[in-house]
């Protein structure tokens, strides 16, 4: 969908990796070992993306760190876009309209991260969650976004337990009651 719209590869790699979760940081070396581009491309995406104002930088131990500018006025709808390309906003939709009695969702691995990935995982907390309904809608999102979901399910107390020894770096809340 969005590789229809936007032809460079590596500027869609970083609108999913700076636009996902707009903590997300990187600098030049890093995302073009990340992306498997050369740093030249990385660069001229990361100079425009710049000079438009969506990314904004500053210095650190004599590198130079790109993150999102999430006061750009068109950072909401960007972020926004980033969501339905990875297919976050039908699964979301889908979770928080029928699934029992959900309280927070959790993406997890690469995607969290910012890494463009073909496969999502997700952590999903809640009681009386409806396990046939989710199988079926992990079926059906699968097809219309093409990539493979894997889950867990764990309830409010069982995830206070198991939180602790989550990746942080790779953890984003992308919903809560």
């Amino acid at each position: 969908m969005l590789d229809a719209l936007i032809t460079s590869k590596t500027r869609i790699k970083m609108l999913v990796r700076f636009f996902l979760d707009p903590a997300n940081s990187g600098y030049l070396r890093g995302l073009a070992g990340e992306f498997g581009d050369s740093t030249n491309s990385v660069r001229l995406e990361l100079n425009r993306m710049e000079e438009a104002g969506l990314l904004k930088s500053h210095a650190s131990g004599g590198k130079k760190l790109y993150r999102a500018n999430s006061k750009h006025p068109l950072f909401p709808d960007i972020q926004s876009i980033v969501r339905k390309y990875i297919g976050m906003d039908e699964l979301i939709e889908g979770v928080i309209n029928q699934l029992g009695d959900p309280t927070a969702l959790y993406l997890v691995g690469d995607l969290a991260k910012g890494i463009d990935s073909p496969d999502m995982s997700l952590i999903i907390v809640g009681n009386n969650i409806d396990h046939d309904f989710l199988e079926s809608l992990v079926a059906k999102t699968q097809k219309t976004i093409g990539r493979h979901i894997r889950y867990a399910i764990f309830t409010p107390e069982e995830f206070d337990v198991h939180h602790q020894f989550l990746d942080s770096e790779k953890t984003l809340q992308v919903w809560e009651k």
